[in-house]
């Protein structure tokens, strides 16, 4: 895609605006509204800080990365993939920890998306992403059972250490805890869509629990008071950031940082899926770098774009960024609105959303596919990296399952397939080629794949017997890339092929691996005379030359 400019984005989005359109946009950031209430929440909660904490960071996002984002599409906040991450953090650093990460995190985001590295993020394998997703989505789930339960067990430092204490016992479950999470997981479940389109099931989950709890005056935990601004007591203040331990931060803000921009690049291809409209990826990044570095200040989390809450909005008709700007409004209102209210969900109906909502985090369709076409390196990159995520460190996980399909990837491409044939006079005439019928040293090689580092070692097992060849014509035109280890190959290849009076000839090579063997000497070290468009036409020079190969005049 072309670079375009913030101002140019908003030029395309508003230049055919009408009053039309803004009552789309209105009804649809409503809808969003609706939607992200119930889990701005519960993801607040989930991530360790509190459910106004959730709500302040929409509210923010849904306005500052909102208006600044590289796509129309994109609503931003809390999400149950940070959400995930930023509960094994909070443990390990407070909420001032994760403030300070998060700060750094937008920094970061700022700078990959000023210096436009964006597309380095999409690297990442699709089912490295699936493996972490589902890790995540089980990370949430684990996470929850203590509320679903009402209960409250031993910290510990990952999920699946956290599952493993459920079964050792210790802990009397709460029956009406329990009650009031499987009403919002019935709801969730089993509310038919052209409702659910209509109304919000997790919203009416959490309305029919808070009634239940308050009308039998059962004793289960509830959110508390939610504080009617936007600037919370419980924020970051530069005062606080440790200057002088900044060190210990790397780990959380690049993991911060990671899955942020991956999330909003995820999020920017499913939008652009259902729209046809591109992201701008850096943009993007620099939105969401500008809205983290922002909110620690207000008390808030950190946010990423979420595809539930970007699907909702085009779905419901939205036409620009300002569904995200009128969802903000429709919290903001809600807060001011509703926060009595909404301080009696129970944190037990909190948990039966998020279970539900990890539930349909998993990309059952990639997972489907990966496993049901059995892509045996897909699938054990899958399953290490989901595994990973739950037994170790997100950044860990993420790293290893991002070096596991890196070295699958390298296993795969480094397998360059070369087939060296005697020159065949028979075919050649066939074509309309005509020659002497002396190709009786002459060979040709044709390559297929890119001859780099990892490819190196087939390549010159391949050429180790070179007796009787005095023409050795390599057909380059299946070689898409070349490196420096392959030019090095190429090199020693003409070396030995001159030791015995023969001569190395190259045909059909592209233009960008010409320059790179240009660069590394070979073009002139080879002879320009020596390249050819195609390697009928090399046969029929390395003919012509006769017996100039041979000292006993046989060609």
């Amino acid at each position: 895609m072309p670079r375009r400019s913030l101002a140019r984005l908003y030029k395309d989005e508003f230049s055919a605006y009408s009053p039309a359109k803004f009552q789309q946009d209105v009804l649809a950031g409503l809808t969003v509204a609706a939607v992200a209430l119930p889990l701005a929440l519960a993801f607040g909660v989930a991530s360790g800080s509190t459910a106004a904490a959730g709500l302040v960071t929409a509210i923010l996002a849904g306005v500052l990365i909102g208006l600044l984002g590289g796509a129309p599409y994109q609503i931003s906040g809390p999400t149950g993939a940070m959400s995930a991450v930023l509960i094994v953090l909070v443990q390990r650093y407070g909420l001032e920890g994760i403030w300070v990460a998060g700060f750094f995190s937008g920094l970061l985001l700022l700078i990959i998306g000023v210096l436009r590295l964006g597309r380095f993020i999409a690297f990442i394998p699709s089912s490295v992403i699936s493996g972490f997703t589902s890790g995540i989505a089980l990370i949430i789930f684990i996470g929850q059972i203590d509320n679903f339960l009402g209960v409250k067990t031993a910290a510990v430092d990952t999920a699946a250490l956290k599952l493993i204490g459920y079964f050792k016992g210790g802990y009397i479950p709460d029956w009406q805890a329990i009650v009031i999470g499987a009403i919002v997981i019935l709801t969730m479940s089993f509310m038919p869509a052209k409702w659910n389109a209509k109304f919000p099931a997790s919203l009416l989950g959490l309305i029919l629990a808070t009634l239940l709890n308050w009308i039998l005056g059962w004793s289960t935990q509830t959110i508390g008071d939610i504080p009617q601004t936007l600037i919370l007591q419980e924020r970051l203040r530069l005062s606080a950031i440790p200057w002088t331990n900044l060190a210990d931060f790397i780990a959380p803000t690049l993991t911060i940082a990671a899955l942020g921009a991956v999330e909003s690049l995820l999020c920017g291809a499913v939008g652009s899926n259902m729209t046809g409209v591109r992201m701008q990826a850096n943009q993007e990044l620099i939105a969401q770098g500008i809205g983290n570095m922002a909110i620690p200040f207000f008390g808030g989390v950190p946010a990423t774009a979420a595809i539930a809450r970007s699907s909702v909005g085009i779905k419901s008709g939205g036409q620009t960024r300002l569904v995200s700007v009128v969802h903000a409004l429709g919290l903001l209102l809600s807060m001011f609105l509703l926060a009595p209210l909404m301080g009696r969900i129970p944190l037990a109906a909190l948990a039966g959303v998020l279970m539900v909502t990890a539930a349909r985090m998993s990309e059952w369709e990639a997972i489907k596919f990966i496993f049901g076409k059995r892509f045996k390196t897909d699938m054990l990159a899958f399953i290490v990296t989901m595994l990973a995520t739950i037994v170790l460190d997100l950044t860990q996980a993420i790293l290893i399952g991002s070096f596991l399909a890196g070295a699958v990837f390298l296993n795969r491409i480094a397998n360059i397939d070369i087939s060296v044939q005697n020159v065949d006079t028979e075919r050649l005439k066939q074509r309309g080629i005509e020659t002497a019928g002396k190709c009786k040293h002459v060979r040709v090689a044709f390559l297929t794949g890119p001859l780099f580092f990892a490819a190196t070692g087939q390549f010159n097992e391949a050429f180790a017997d070179l007796k009787e060849t005095h023409a050795l014509i390599l057909s380059m035109r299946g070689v898409s890339l070349i490196d420096t280890a392959g030019v090095e190959a190429l090199h020693r290849l003409h070396e030995k092929l001159h030791k015995q009076s023969g001569t190395l000839m190259l045909a059909g090579a592209h233009e960008g691996v010409r320059r790179m063997m240009a660069r590394g000497g070979l073009v002139q070290a080879v002879g320009e005379e020596n390249f050819f468009w195609s390697s009928d036409q090399a046969i029929v020079e390395a003919e012509r030359r006769g017996c100039s190969f041979c000292s006993d005049g046989q060609f």
